[in-house]
């Protein structure tokens, strides 16, 4: 009786590790505790655990930061190899992976609203939050499919040697008499709209479901000063740099090295910013399997992980008990800070999920973006 009970656990122990659901290190040693190891050891499971996590992530200075921050840590935790790949996970580039019917990449850090629509449309894996500790993010900032691994912010950045004061809402932004010279803002939209809506005299609380229309209409009185819709962070950056605007819609992280860079000539605050979780999200039919995926998710919302991160990059954990460890000279530049989250308004990700490829559509083509 008993063989036959242990037989059992070995089949389910290896019908688990064959659905990625159990790694080998685990299975191992589960085996071992039912003296079985000879007969676990013969049961021809190609390891997906022996191939690394690909993480996919922008690029540029984030690939050593992602290292520094969470996968060598990762790696030396669990045994198990990470590789990042810093391509860029957009919607087309995750859909591309899955419609090959052979995706190399496991873990993503995608927008949220693209983890979501494409979980919806069944090509992403619902997230296991028996693996996964949702309590780690606020509720806002996770879905069945995403889950914050950090936030960012859309801040209004300015050239102090423009202006005798600083804009401080949306209205002072669209207000070019006051503060006269080209704006900057996001070329694919995200918090535009919201802008454009906050300087028409609409209410935070009342900016969701989006009035798409008279957004539009508010940014077509601001065209005639807008040099350009930037496109990369670096972009941006270089549009302050070279005295080319005034005032932009940038995000915070490279408005902290602006001010730094320029020796506080570029100013910035969260007053009326856009914050925003980025998303960890894995592919469907991921070649590293679920739970090796699952694992490295969790491992990232350690809030040790999400500090180094603000160090490097300037983005906020979302782990909300990161924010008694983060050391003091690092506390106001933290957008997901209790202050500076009062400060701002979220991105409706729902609404994104929902609206964002159509109305993209019509924002571009309005803008001439």
């Amino acid at each position: 009786m008993h063989r036959t009970h242990q037989q059992d656990c070995i089949e389910l122990l290896v019908e688990k590790a064959r659905r990625g659901q159990i790694d080998r290190r685990s299975f191992l040693k589960a085996a071992g505790m039912l003296a079985a190891l000879p007969l676990a050891m013969r049961s021809g499971i190609g390891w997906a655990q022996d191939r690394p996590v690909i993480i996919v992530n922008w690029g540029g200075d984030a690939i050593d930061a992602y290292r520094q921050a969470w996968t060598d840590s990762f790696t030396r935790e669990t045994g198990i190899p990470v590789r990042i790949d810093g391509s860029g996970p957009t919607e087309g580039a995750i859909r591309a992976q899955l419609a090959s019917g052979r995706p190399s990449w496991d873990v993503v850090d995608a927008e949220p609203f693209t983890s979501l629509t494409l979980g919806r449309e069944g090509l992403m894996r619902p997230l296991d939050f028996n693996t996964i500790e949702r309590s780690k993010v606020n509720e806002e900032f996770a879905t069945e499919f995403g889950v914050a691994g950090y936030l960012y912010s859309y801040v209004i950045a300015w050239d102090k040697e423009r202006f005798d004061s600083a804009p401080q809402t949306w209205a002072d932004f669209w207000d070019v008499e006051r503060f006269p010279g080209k704006r900057t803002m996001y070329k694919w939209m995200n918090g535009v709209l919201e802008a454009a809506l906050l300087a028409d005299g609409v209410a935070v609380e009342d900016l969701y479901p989006l009035d798409v229309a008279r957004a539009l209409d508010k940014i077509d009185e601001l065209r005639p000063h807008i040099l350009a819709y930037w496109g990369s962070g670096a972009e941006s950056q270089q549009l302050f740099l070279d005295g080319e605007v005034s005032i932009g819609q940038i995000w915070n992280t490279r408005a902290i090295v602006l001010e730094r860079d320029t020796e506080g000539r570029v100013g910035w605050h969260y007053d009326n910013a856009c914050v925003t979780p980025s998303s960890w999200a894995v592919l469907g039919d991921n070649p590293a399997g679920s739970e090796p995926a699952m694992r490295f998710i969790n491992h990232a919302l350690e809030p040790e992980g999400q500090i180094e991160l603000l160090k490097l990059l300037g983005n906020g954990p979302s782990n909300p008990a990161a924010e008694a460890l983060i050391p003091e000279e690092l506390i106001e530049l933290n957008c997901g800070s209790v202050d500076n989250l009062a400060r701002q308004f979220k991105l409706d990700i729902e609404w994104y999920a929902d609206h964002y490829g159509s109305v993209l559509d019509q924002f571009l083509s309005r803008t001439g973006a």
